[in-house]
């Protein structure tokens, strides 16, 4: 543990800005993990990857910067202070107020902000602190509103009335990100925030409306029943024959004398149900580019918090699933029911509050997508962003393509304040006295006013919005904000843009792309050459990691080993409801009878490089990190006994005897596996390579097989200092504490530690033969073949002769 401090101290993390190294820049910056708490083993992947990275780029002898931060995340933290806040004090936000609600968040990212930095060290993460950066800092503060008003002025961003994702509970728009889309095969009882009983979901309801002036009948159908409230008008296939008699009539709402228009579009399915279709526009995606296409009323029937307005009574005030037990039943007593009946779906489920999301229309802010979303395909089209792997490229451009404009509106207090003003204008000439403009001040939002409408400063009053950007708005500035854009600093010459970006691919369109889309739109330039997508952690049944499920494991919890009862003690401790605590309780029972036995870092790290090659998922069994443990065990062992056939005097000579020509063929094939590895970012490829020759070779058949005293203690020493070397970027510290214990080639003049040596490399280490290994490969056959036909005679314990027959 002592070895992470030194390193630090002796500053090896930090690159040299002044001259930067000629072999070239190598540039990461971190995927900003949330302020909300602790790492888990998917971040700790991420770190195991990007850290062998950064390490083998630093041992190539390039100018090495992997830049740390940490995202403030929006949500999520208002959500644990809140709880918080009501567990310790009784309170709400709103009864604390704005101000002091924002005071108590910082309060509580300077408590327990920095526990995702001291587990980013323990896992040996070779980051340059100094650095480090934090969303909701002065500096990358000031780079957010000025990409704001910057994109504002151009037009880019814009205000606008459309759906948008509701979570009633959050009392906030929420991202596609933060939807989960919860599967159901039919009917299923759902717990709902703010309801004491279940709520029923997955069932289709038909029922009919009257058609103005005769006796006849449309039946439509819905899951939501409750929203035939806003129902604005039924729609028809044009070439349904069913309905051809009904153009031009209306049908009638039954609870209000509303008259709404059959109309005809060809999204209706008309080999779905009755062939006709309930219009609500204001609370259902399709619905609403339908109610655009026939200019229909758009009805909002739902305020912010889930209660039903501008609805007739009794559902006026109504909680909306109360309302929907209501519509149903005010349905059947009008003889206007038809059936219900089970129905395959998918409902939107908020992954911060569990509430169920509401499309609702909202007045927010966007960003045109269109241009920039080009920009993005067109430059992985042309090569000048390399995505891998290639089969994420299919989604690249699926989203690119065909991306819509991203709502950036967050009803938030926690969060980078939008910085847009509401104009008013007491001058009677004005034509409607109202406009938003943005400024990076109040000052500069009045002056900008009084020269969009033509009047003396003093007439203008403004009032600036309350919302705040969505995270992903400041993560997608992250590579360039950290640097101190908008200004011309010497980090932003040295290192934007960026080598790569390494991530998950769940986040490609939530991230990636808006970093690129925004580096483009911004600086004119791509934020990274390259992005490199790993595959998602899930635990070893291959499900999500879940705090309710108990199978969140914490990095360190793996490195230091932890009881049973640890873990239980961990769920007691979070803001989990009692009833999930008690099932990630037996999650944690059933996956972990015996706790986690003690790993270390080291097999932690080369447990995930070893994992990825299983895909796009990872399920990963903590047990199997264990076996880990036991290969640094053996490398302890093994550069303990070869030290011991070394000696004390031993002194590496600068000319080495390449005598046994085996293990230095099987080393040099290892180092060109794992050049080639590195490069293309084959991590198990990497993992394997190294393994098999320090177990499978030098331990099991060199280390056992010592003739040449002489000649192999310089082969020997040379396999261990070089074997280590290789391990090095995936075992930092294990290797750092064994080769500080070898003997120097030149002690005045070799680095002082490892993670500053060079890489080996093919050129330097050529001394692979097919020939040496085939006779090795068939000494050993015959050795092999021997014990077993010693074995099968029961022949151990009997000195035996052999003899090789010779055929003419």
């Amino acid at each position: 543990a002592a070895w992470y401090s030194w390193w630090e101290k002796q500053g090896f993390f930090k690159p040299e800005t002044e001259n930067p190294n000629p072999r070239g820049i190598f540039m990461m910056c971190i995927p900003p993990p949330n302020v909300t708490g602790s790492l888990h083993l998917g971040h700790a992947l991420t770190n195991a990857i990007q850290d062998c990275l950064t390490r083998w780029h630093r041992m190539r002898g390039e100018t090495s910067l992997w830049n740390p931060g940490c995202d403030h995340a929006g949500i999520a933290t208002q959500v644990v202070v809140e709880k918080k806040l009501m567990r310790e004090r009784g309170m709400s936000r709103h009864e604390l107020g704005r101000e002091n609600f924002i005071q108590e968040v910082w309060k509580w990212k300077n408590e327990k902000g920095d526990r995702i930095y001291h587990q980013l060290k323990k896992l040996g993460s070779s980051l340059d602190w100094d650095r480090a950066c934090f969303t909701m800092d002065s500096k990358l503060s000031y780079a957010v509103q000025e990409a704001f008003i910057r994109m504002h002025d151009e037009g880019v961003i814009y205000r606008s009335k459309r759906l948008v994702n509701w979570s009633c509970t959050l009392n906030s728009a929420i991202s596609d990100i933060e939807v989960d889309k919860k599967e159901l095969t039919g009917r299923t009882l759902l717990p709902v925030p703010g309801y004491k009983e279940k709520v029923e979901f997955g069932v289709l309801v038909s029922f009919a409306y009257k058609v103005d002036g005769s006796d006849e009948e449309v039946i439509v159908a819905t899951t939501r029943i409750e929203t035939m409230l806003g129902d604005t008008a039924v729609a028809v296939h044009p070439a349904d024959p069913r309905y051809q008699h009904l153009k031009g009539k209306m049908v009638l709402h039954p609870f209000c004398d509303r008259k709404m228009p059959i109309v005809f579009d060809d999204f209706v399915d008309m080999n779905f149900g009755t062939g006709a279709v309930k219009i609500t526009p204001a609370h259902d995606h399709n619905d609403y580019e339908v109610g655009e296409r026939h200019n229909l009323t758009f009805i909002n029937i739902l305020d912010e918090n889930g209660l039903l307005i501008n609805v007739p009574p009794p559902f006026l005030g109504m909680k909306r699933f109360e309302a929907r037990k209501a519509v149903l039943q005010s349905l059947k007593d009008r003889g206007l029911f038809k059936e219900i009946k089970d129905n395959p779906m998918v409902v939107p489920v908020c992954s911060r509050s569990k509430d169920i999301v509401e499309p609702l229309l909202k007045p927010q802010w966007y960003v045109n997508c269109t241009d920039m979303g080009k920009q993005a395909a067109d430059a992985v089209r042309d090569g000048s962003l390399k995505i891998i792997p290639d089969h994420h490229l299919k989604t690249w451009f699926n989203w690119m393509d065909n991306i819509r404009d991203w709502c950036i509106s967050r009803q938030l207090w926690w969060g980078h304040r939008i910085p847009a003003y509401f104009v008013t204008v007491s001058d009677p000439s004005d034509m409607d006295g109202h406009y938003w403009v943005s400024g990076r001040s109040e000052e500069e939002a009045r002056e900008k006013a009084a020269k969009r409408f033509n009047v003396s400063v003093d007439k203008i009053t403004l009032r600036q919005d309350e919302d705040v950007l969505d995270t992903w708005f400041s993560s997608g500035i992250f590579p360039f904000s950290i640097f101190g854009w908008p200004n011309e600093t010497q980090d932003l010459n040295v290192f934007y843009p960026g080598t790569l970006l390494e991530t998950g691919h769940d986040i490609l369109f939530f991230w990636v792309a808006r970093m690129v889309m925004m580096g483009l739109k911004l600086t004119g330039k791509l934020p990274f050459k390259e992005v490199y997508l790993h595959a998602v952690v899930r635990d070893a049944h291959g499900r999500k990691m879940s705090k309710s499920l108990g199978n969140v494991i914490d990095p360190l919890d793996v490195i230091t080993g932890i009881s049973l009862e640890g873990l239980h003690a961990q769920l007691t401790d979070s803001n989990l409801d009692p009833l999930e605590v008690e099932k990630a309780k037996q999650g944690q029972k059933s996956d972990y009878p015996n706790g986690i036995p003690e790993c270390g870092t080291d097999a932690l790290r080369f447990a995930l490089c070893a994992y990825t090659s299983q895909g796009r998922d990872i399920n990963l069994d903590v047990n199997r990190i264990l076996g880990y443990r036991h290969f640094c065990n053996k490398l302890w062992n093994a550069v303990k006994f070869a030290m011991k056939t070394l000696g004390d005097n031993f002194v590496p000579l600068e000319k080495e005897s390449v005598s046994d020509r085996w293990i230095l063929s099987r080393l040099s094939a290892a180092v060109g596996l794992c050049d080639a590895g590195f490069k293309a970012y084959d991590f198990p490829g990497i993992t394997t390579a190294i393994y098999n020759f320090w177990l499978y070779e030098l331990c099991d058949v060199y280390l056992v097989r010592i003739f040449e005293k002489h000649w192999a203690n310089l082969t020997l020493y040379t396999c261990l200092e070089v074997g280590l070397r290789l391990l090095s970027p995936l075992m930092p510290f294990v290797t750092e504490e064994l080769y500080q214990r070898l003997p120097r080639r030149q002690p005045q003049r070799d680095p002082p530690s490892i993670c500053v040596t060079s890489y080996p490399d093919t050129e330097e280490f050529c001394w692979h033969s097919e020939e040496v290994d085939r006779d090795m490969e068939f000494i050993m056959t015959v050795v092999k073949t021997i014990r077993s036909l010693r074995a099968d005679y029961n022949l151990t314990k009997t000195r035996a002769d052999c003899e090789m027959a010779t055929t003419s």
